[in-house]
């Protein structure tokens, strides 16, 4: 299971080069990043923001990256330098990994699960996912359910366009609705 998005990306040229006229191998799509963002909100509990940091760094492999508030905003009660959110941005083989995991054990384990939005692909083929509770990866302890948190998962792929996206992505086997 572990190399399914590798094995799969040799063969995407071969696959989709008459749907997209393609000519040269370095014409179809690729995966460049994965990155995971989770946002804290108005927490200011220093546990909380640690057990957040330290979920993130299980799930992902990889110690997340601070985001920093740039400017004071007093109704939201924050000032220059808060922590807002933690970001990860994965590459190669750490980011295929983790989509070989999002996609074939996290999204089936979502509640009432019947696909994900076409929709959120964007106009230069990169796909955004928002899942609401962190404890449908399998890293997290099924005990430690009192602090769930969500997380924007944004795929950047190297797809000119959203028609090439759609294709390269259910190639790969995102489970998008039908």
């Amino acid at each position: 299971m572990a190399n399914l998005i590798q094995e799969q990306q040799k063969t995407v040229f071969n696959d989709l080069k008459k749907e997209f006229e393609w000519v040269n191998v370095m014409q179809s799509p690729k995966i460049e990043k994965v990155v995971v963002s989770v946002g804290i909100g108005s927490t200011k509990d220093k546990n909380k923001i640690k057990l957040i940091a330290d979920r993130l760094a299980t799930i992902t492999g990889q110690k997340p990256a601070t985001r920093l508030t740039k400017k004071a905003i007093a109704s939201y009660k924050t000032r220059v330098g808060d922590t807002v959110g933690y970001q990860v941005t994965l590459r190669g083989s750490r980011a295929q990994n983790f989509l070989n995991r999002l996609l074939h054990i996290a999204l089936p384990r979502t509640k009432d699960f019947k696909g994900i939005p076409v929709t959120a692909i964007d106009e230069m083929g990169n796909y955004t996912l928002g899942i609401k509770e962190h404890s449908v990866f399998p890293e997290t302890a099924d005990e430690e359910l009192k602090d769930v948190f969500g997380m924007a998962i944004t795929v950047v792929t190297t797809a000119k366009n959203k028609a090439e996206a759609k294709a390269y992505l259910t190639y790969l086997g995102f489970p998008f609705k039908k």
